[in-house]
């Protein structure tokens, strides 16, 4: 199953998928109700797919729900194992719609797809929207509680990868954050010394959708070069926007890069060495 599909695909028609509306902001659910896919379900970036940060310094602005908690909210929408999920959000999947489907994809979970194009492709194919703030049934069954979520790294190992010849650590954020020269989220700006810079919006078009699949392969291969997939870490600004790139790697076979989920959100406020201008 490959991790996009398409606004046009019958698929998202059928009564047992299950489909989610990915948002974020004070005024997400006033944006939801004010249009959403038929039968999506309302999710918060913030309180479904991340927990309150005890201390930003360790696990960052969105560190991951547990294991118990993320099987309770997939309950409560009644996914089960077995269930086709298809997300979304209205932000071309930069915020919220790709790290459901990693979040997924990381405690085991096959059948997901993200909207190629997130919520802007069902505008712009004039799809017919509801504003209702669509309830499903819990599911008869609790999902099983994973042990945790693969493929991440931690602070330690992020730090090791980004002195090592073999590794990468791609930092996906926009270069003049990455360069240091403005930071509007975190308290210090600048980024890993050793990390590279591959701002996510060279994923997309001016449509908003992933490039081609030789475009993407393209550019993966020419950030990757010699390193190997399995040897490649990305991170963000806090562990959110990182899944679009993971995202348009997997669409084109490359599933093995790991995830920094504090990223620099925690990376910065650890005392450790930041770099500006060169990496």
């Amino acid at each position: 199953m490959s991790p996009l599909i398409e606004i046009n695909d019958p698929r998202l028609a059928d009564k047992d998928v299950v489909i989610i509306d990915v948002r974020m902001g004070a005024d997400a659910h006033e944006r939801y109700l004010a249009g959403h896919l038929p039968r999506a379900i309302y999710a918060n970036l913030d309180k479904d797919l991340s927990t309150k940060p005890a201390d930003p310094a360790y696990g960052g602005r969105h560190p991951l729900p547990s294991p118990a908690e993320f099987a309770a909210t997939l309950t409560r929408w009644g996914i089960t194992p077995s269930s086709h999920v298809i997300v979304y959000d209205d932000k071309n999947e930069v915020m919220g719609g790709a790290r459901l489907w990693w979040m997924l994809r990381a405690i085991g979970h096959k059948n997901v797809q993200v909207v190629n194009g997130g919520f802007k492709a069902a505008v712009d194919a004039a799809v017919s929207l509801s504003t209702d703030d669509y309830k499903p049934a819990p599911a008869a069954a609790p999902y099983p509680v994973p042990s945790g979520y693969a493929g991440t790294v931690d602070i330690e190992e992020v730090g090791k990868a980004a002195k090592s010849t073999d590794r990468l650590v791609i930092d996906v954020r926009e270069e003049a954050r990455y360069l240091g020269r403005t930071e509007p989220l975190d308290l210090v700006a600048g980024h890993i010394p050793g990390a590279e810079n591959l701002f996510l919006g060279k994923n997309m078009g001016a449509d908003g959708k992933y490039l081609e699949a030789a475009a993407l392969k393209e550019l993966y291969s020419e950030a990757l070069g010699d390193t190997k997939p399995g040897n490649v870490i990305l991170h963000c600004g806090s562990g959110v926007s990182a899944c679009h790139t993971l995202l348009g790697m997997a669409s084109v076979g490359i599933t093995e890069p790991k995830l920094y989920v504090g990223s620099w959100s925690e990376w910065s406020r650890r005392g450790l060495p930041i770099a500006t201008e060169e990496k």
